[in-house]
């Protein structure tokens, strides 16, 4: 069940990232117009943040 915990382990590390790209992405959306220039960047690093945490997720359901 080594892989169980890792995989546990490693979707806090992504939740994580993933909770702090979603804040990033509202308080850059709260500032605008300011710079909307970095709405590709952040939303890029969101997108990026939450699908590596929905793959982890899935690879958990199938080894569990």
């Amino acid at each position: 069940m080594a892989d169980v915990e890792t995989l546990k382990a490693e979707i806090k590390k992504l939740n994580a990232r993933a909770t702090q790209a979603k804040m990033d992405l509202h308080d850059l959306s709260e500032e605008l117009p300011v710079n909307w220039e970095r709405i590709p960047e952040v939303a890029k690093l969101a997108h990026e943040a939450h699908a590596a945490l929905m793959a982890a997720r899935k690879a958990l359901a199938e080894v569990a």
